[in-house]
């Protein structure tokens, strides 16, 4: 199992969820986050003028088996890309065991496969 956090601009984000669950990856969460990226000049959009320091994003997580692995960031990396700075970052990582709080099973198992 392979745990995947991306964090993507505000302004894809809904673009990423309806590509997300139009291919079938129905399990996931995100909450809003500040961050700091290295660019630090002023922008201006829409007539006002606003800092670059810090950056509204969000974070999805997305637990999976490895063989959705692949699929998952590649609808990430073509629904969130605008090909400017700061479109975002994926990190991937093991997952060395889920427990399921309602029925107590563990493993893979508790990952269900949309039927």
């Amino acid at each position: 199992m392979k745990k995947i956090e991306a964090i993507v601009r505000k302004t894809k984000f809904e673009e990423v969820k309806e590509a997300l669950l139009g291919a079938d990856i129905n399990w996931f969460e995100y909450h809003n986050v500040h961050g700091i990226g290295q660019s630090r000049e002023e922008r201006i959009y829409r007539g006002v003028q606003y800092s670059t320091d810090v950056i509204e994003r969000v974070a999805l997580t997305i637990v999976c088996r490895d063989q959705f692995v692949e699929p998952t960031v590649k609808v990430i990396l073509e629904t969130a890309s605008t090909g400017e700075i700061g479109d975002g970052r994926i990190f991937i990582s093991d997952v060395i065991d889920t427990w399921s709080i309602r029925t107590g099973e563990h493993g893979d198992t508790v990952l269900r496969d949309k039927k």
